[in-house]
């Protein structure tokens, strides 16, 4: 089924053997157990890995845009981003294409950790703060599909009825907002909004070059 509606169907090198979906939650629980080990030893200090703001802008550290996507601050953290993962990048491959779904999701985590490091200047209170995990990929993966598949109907957390991709994805990132606000929760907000802005316009710009893919696709998930 996923031929008759992916946007690209060029697929080479080690892509063909496995999903890129599949690699990248490999990638993540591997980088999870080796960084955990680093960590506890005290071997590897958080700065080496993941993203603070004050270390950008000094410009140490900048190979954190890259190893922070892959580091997650615990097991519960992991468990949510790698299963909000399996279920929403499948799709996404699925409908772009495993090499244009790689670059994308890579280019979306490496955004989303600009604007969270860009905006920490409004921000003051994020400067020493650090974050970590592929929450802003995954944030660009729905903001796309807000924009391919609006009618998309998707459960969100503990919510028993599906919720349209169009409001499930805004609800979303407003509600992990009120829990940082109000539970004091060290949640990366702005780095989510980063991913979240990456996904709408890459949507915007497929939905203007293949239009009539787009157009069957929406239908297709409506």
């Amino acid at each position: 089924m996923a031929r008759y509606y992916k946007i690209s169907e060029r697929n080479t090198g080690i892509f063909n053997s496995l999903s890129v979906t599949s690699i990248l939650i490999l990638i993540n629980i591997v980088a999870f157990v080796f960084f955990l080990i680093l960590l506890s030893s005290e071997t590897l200090s958080l700065d080496f890995i993941a993203i603070k703001p004050s270390n950008i802008l000094q410009g140490h550290y900048l190979w954190t845009f890259v190893t922070s996507m892959f580091v997650h601050a615990g097991f519960f953290h992991l468990f949510v981003n790698m299963l909000s993962l399996l279920f929403i990048g499948s799709l996404v491959e699925r409908i772009l294409g495993k090499k244009r779904y790689f670059y994308f999701y890579m280019i979306s985590g490496l955004l989303a950790g600009l604007f969270f490091v860009l905006s920490s200047m409004i921000f003051p209170g994020d400067l020493d703060t650090f974050a970590v995990g592929a929450s802003g990929a995954l944030f660009g993966l729905v903001g796309l599909l807000m924009i391919l598949t609006p009618n998309l109907p998707v459960f969100v957390m503990f919510i028993p009825i599906p919720i349209k991709m169009k409001y499930a994805a805004p609800g979303i990132l407003i509600l992990l907002w009120l829990i940082s606000i109000t539970g004091n929760v060290p949640i990366g907000n702005t780095a989510h909004l980063g991913g979240l802005l990456t996904g709408l316009v890459y949507g915007i710009y497929l939905k203007n070059k293949y239009r009539k893919k787009i157009n069957y696709l929406s239908r297709h998930f409506s």
